[in-house]
């Protein structure tokens, strides 16, 4: 199994996600059917049925967290030697260019990837063009919604 970078911070939200759906999502399915069984007959039980629902997709997700995290390689960005070098969890400023606009990304795992917080994933053509650059660097960036030039004016890992 190939492993699969993720911020230290990602991490610890993995693990409570997988804390909260084995210790109190699970706990209350499991009370839930049983309210639902008692109820008497389960081929028309409705709230039987959503239970069991629920309790699919938490087992399913509970399995999902557990392989992630056990193939997960976690990198601390504050960790590491890089001075100045665009690497994975980087945070990174940027300016367009062509629009001189401003702009701030850190890079992160496929799993972590969120642009509204300004996230985003490796797999991506931005960070996959900004990898192993350094501040000052002019970078081509080829993505679908057409191609641009960015210089990177620093490079921090917090």
């Amino acid at each position: 199994m190939s492993t699969i970078p993720i911020t230290k911070r990602g991490a610890e939200l993995l693990k409570e996600e997988l804390h909260r759906l084995k210790h109190i999502e699970r706990p209350a399915v499991i009370i839930a059917i049983s309210e639902a069984r008692a109820q008497g007959d389960l081929s028309e039980n409705a709230e039987y049925d959503a239970a069991k629902e629920k309790q699919g997709f938490i087992e399913g997700r509970i399995q999902e967290l557990e392989s992630k995290l056990s193939a997960a390689q976690v990198i601390d960005p504050a960790s590491l030697d890089v001075t100045g070098l665009v690497v994975f969890g980087a945070t990174v400023d940027l300016e367009d260019l062509e629009d001189g606009t401003k702009l701030t990304y850190q890079i992160v795992g496929d799993d972590e990837a969120d642009i509204a917080l300004n996230k985003i994933s490796i797999s991506s053509p931005i960070a996959r063009a900004l990898i192993s650059k350094e501040e000052g660097d002019v970078v081509a960036v080829h993505a679908p919604a057409g191609n641009r030039e960015v210089e990177i004016l620093a490079v921090r890992y917090i």
